[in-house]
């Protein structure tokens, strides 16, 4: 505890090599993308929606919208807004989506004590760093399947309040007193994989997350005091979630190892299981290009629980037989086609979904929390094609460039803010130490 609090408590003032200053820009625009693009989907109109009509003091942008909240509202709508889709950021070693939480409870307590773009960065690569390791340290996916709590909420809380309480310039005492709020306020079930309309998982990753993260901050930075140290001791967190996981790992090369840099950015607009799978058929067409009507079917290959996620989904963007179905017809997928409602019945769209298997892989589950997809395509000639994709696009084994990731921030954005806005916005967040004060994003990130 003593490591911990001190370092999280210096981040503040500490700078950030070169590379992961970089990478936390490139994370910062893609889940600003997803907050942009998210506000025009039903789990971010609600979220807007409460926030307008529950109001709060008028101090934190509401992104996509054109009034302000208190920053607890903020973090709670932008949250949503941000895995309103499944176009957010991921960490495959904490079993969880860290951006959309991380981002906007920094960006929301960022406002609030009027940090500059540099603070925002330091506070944002905290909150990965800090988030990431909680369930990494309990165990990742084994500790979800086998606990049934939800790293999903468990990673992105302690990321969003470590983010948010370095934008407080909390005190490593402070830092201590701050976990304990946040370790209380720890929850979340597995259960968020049977929420068929995205509302419910989009509060769960990301708007409880980062409301409960920005409130442990502002309690303690407001004079709360608390439980010195509840990584230890009588009933402390450990104790409750793992007994056996050894809390060495929340500091294990902390300083040395930035966890932004492991955290993947998804090239396709769709669930992770399914990234791999697109990237293979991809690749297939380039070797041998073909039209949906010349397939006799797709095979796909994942690991068990990675299947379990994907297989025909009432979520489009979830589901991988209608997103492979889309990917046929269009020769790519877009934001625009996969939440296009009025494919899921149409008689083209459903013909090449009778085309696609998925088949879970016992083999590939072994190779977790490493993504892998074998795909087969079958033509009606007999040619028999196949890929095995062990590296996705997007993560750190084959990263995307900035380029591509302002294309796909472009694509998000434009529609909804104009392409002027959207160019200026992606300027400005890969200059942020020229900011002098977050707020001066404000007018980039609403409506006019």
């Amino acid at each position: 505890m003593e490591k911990l609090s001190t370092y999280m408590s210096e981040a503040a003032a500490r700078a950030l090599p070169a590379e992961v200053v970089e990478k936390t820009k490139q994370h910062v625009l893609d889940t600003l993308a997803a907050m942009i693009s998210g506000s025009e989907l039903p789990p971010g109109r609600a979220a807007v929606q409460f926030s307008r009509e529950y109001g709060g003091k008028e101090v934190a942008t509401v992104v996509a919208a054109n009034f302000l909240c208190g920053p607890i509202e903020a973090a709670l709508t932008n949250g949503m807004l941000a895995h309103a889709d499944e176009t957010d950021d991921s960490h495959a070693p904490s079993q969880s989506h860290p951006g959309c939480a991380v981002v906007p409870a920094a960006l929301a307590a960022g406002e609030h004590f009027g940090i500059s773009g540099a603070h925002f960065l330091r506070a944002v690569a905290l909150g990965y760093d800090i988030g990431t390791r909680f369930t990494m340290t309990l165990g990742g996916q084994r500790f979800e399947a086998e606990s049934h709590w939800s790293t999903h909420s468990i990673a992105p809380l302690f990321g969003a309040a470590a983010a948010a309480s370095c934008a407080a310039r909390c005190s490593a005492e402070q830092m201590r007193w701050m976990l304990g709020y946040t370790a209380h306020q720890s929850s979340g079930l597995g259960a968020w994989n049977r929420d068929t309309r995205h509302v419910q998982k989009a509060f769960h990753f990301g708007g409880m997350t980062a409301r409960s993260g920005v409130t442990s901050a502002l309690l303690v930075q407001a004079g709360w005091t608390g439980v010195d140290d509840i990584l230890a001791g009588k009933d402390n967190f450990f104790a409750a979630y793992n007994p056996h996981a050894d809390p060495a790992g929340l500091i294990e090369k902390l300083g040395e190892r930035f966890e932004v840099t492991r955290t993947n950015i998804k090239k396709w607009p769709v669930g992770s299981p399914i990234q791999a799978a697109l990237d293979g058929l991809e690749s297939l067409r380039a070797q041998r290009p073909f039209e949906a009507a010349e397939v006799k079917a797709v095979v796909v290959q994942l690991a068990t629980d990675e299947a379990a996620i994907v297989n025909n989904r009432e979520i489009p963007d979830i589901s991988l037989q209608y997103v492979v179905a889309v990917a046929l017809l269009d020769k790519t997928v877009t934001f625009a086609s996969v939440h296009e409602s009025s494919r899921l019945t149409d008689p083209r769209t459903l013909g090449a979904r009778a085309k696609v298997q998925l088949i879970p892989n016992q083999a590939l589950q072994d190779l977790m929390p490493l993504r892998v997809a074998i795909v087969e395509v079958t033509l009606m000639d007999g040619t028999h094609l196949s890929r095995r994709v062990d590296d996705v696009r997007g993560t750190p084994e084959n990263p995307m460039t900035r380029d591509e990731i302002i294309a796909k921030a472009t694509d998000l954005i434009a529609p909804i803010l104009g392409a002027a806005k959207c160019s200026s916005l992606t300027e400005r967040v890969f200059h942020l130490e020229s900011i002098g004060d977050i707020r001066e994003l404000r007018p980039l990130l609403q409506r006019g």
